[in-house]
């Protein structure tokens, strides 16, 4: 839900009345995950996209009549392949999505917050980096948002509201979206099903080398929605004009500048400057920490004197394993901004555990959803 964020902030803020559509479930073979959203308004205005296409119709119809009803829906779209009008994926998958319709001016129950203020407030956290969980309830639309050390919104049901918001939390640690069947406390036979998507801060892209490589890659990493930095020592190129995709520009020592950032198992590391004096520092840092993805640009020339240079500052060979370089796939290319495709292409394969490897000559499920 958070791409489509500014227009659903954009509705609220205006009064206007729409229903968001989330994927839930995904079964098999489906162009987007659980979590991925459409929002119809009640002019029929669209934001945002399940399938690409495949069931956008159905979904626009079913989502104007939950408008109506004022109620959440729950529907399934699967693929039938002896009914060629049939709504659903033509990849075979089966998605199911709920349709919650959100009305502005409608209080919530017992006068707390309404599912809009709930919905914005959960939104602005994570446009501003802040982590939040927004846990709903599949059978009422009852919305809360949770926080590290707070919470908005109610389930309308006290015994379930602590229940919603440890789970929520839990997930809060995590990241990720999906459903959870909970039982109500006291009542061991009633449960109720809540979809909770927790939206933690932006992993980060470290690019180190303030070249023209550096500035598409800073390009693709905001597209896969890293939060991007560029560090290079050299003030002369390390300037906000030459990188306007970046979300900080550094002028430092990189080795220095890495030892003093937060780094974690998402956290990508890019050295583009093939130069051993600022390579050879960073990279040493950089293997000894938690990163997810370590590359260097550089021939293979570079790389075996890189490798050597390491070794010499005491780099084992384990931690050697986890550097990638040259940096990318083999894809041909030569411009930055086909060296850029080929080094995310490798960055989500690694993240995914993709083969890398052409689907003609592959078999099986093309996206894997778990």
């Amino acid at each position: 839900m958070r791409e489509i964020a500014d227009d659903l902030l954009r509705w609220t803020e205006a009064g206007e009345p729409f229903v968001v559509a989330s994927i839930v479930e995904v079964h098999g073979s489906a162009p987007r995950g659980v979590g991925a959203a459409a929002a119809i308004r009640g002019d029929g205005t669209i934001a945002g996209s399940l399938s690409g296409g495949c069931v956008e119709g159905s979904v626009h119809a079913l989502a104007l009549e939950a408008l109506s009803e004022r109620r959440p829906r729950r529907t399934s779209f699967e693929y039938d392949p002896n009914d060629p009008f049939a709504v659903g994926l033509t990849c075979g998958g089966n998605l199911e999505v709920l349709l919650h319709p959100v009305h502005p001016t409608t209080p919530g129950e017992r006068g707390t917050a309404d599912t809009s203020e709930v919905l914005a407030a959960a939104l602005r956290s994570a446009g501003s980096g802040r982590p939040v969980a927004l846990a709903r309830l599949v059978e009422t639309g009852a919305t809360v948002a949770v926080w590290p050390e707070e919470h908005l919104g109610s389930t309308g049901e006290d015994a379930l509201d602590e229940s919603v918001r440890a789970e929520a939390r839990a997930m809060l640690e995590q990241g990720g979206s999906g459903l959870r069947h909970l039982c109500v406390p006291g009542e061991p036979d009633r449960e109720r099903t809540v979809f909770v998507e927790a939206w933690t801060t932006p992993a980060r892209m470290l690019v180190f080398g303030a070249v023209d490589h550096a500035a598409a890659l800073a390009r693709m990493g905001k597209f896969l929605g890293y939060h991007v930095t560029v560090c290079d020592a050299r003030a002369v190129f390390a300037t906000e004009r030459r990188f306007p995709a970046a979300d900080e520009v550094v002028v430092r020592w990189p080795h220095d500048y890495l030892s003093t950032v937060e780094t974690d198992g998402r956290t990508v590391v890019c050295v583009l400057t093939h130069d051993p004096k600022f390579d050879v520092p960073v990279l040493r840092e950089a293997l000894r920490g938690p990163a997810a993805y370590i590359g260097a640009l550089g021939s293979r020339r570079t790389h075996a004197d890189r490798v050597e240079r390491l070794r010499k500052e005491g780099v084992t060979d384990r931690e050697l394993e986890r550097l990638r370089a040259p940096i990318g796939l083999d894809l041909g290319g030569h411009t930055p901004e086909e060296t850029a495709v080929s080094i995310a292409a490798e960055i989500v394969a690694l993240r995914h555990g993709g083969s890398a490897a052409p689907l003609t000559h592959t078999s099986g499920p093309i996206h894997a959803h778990g």
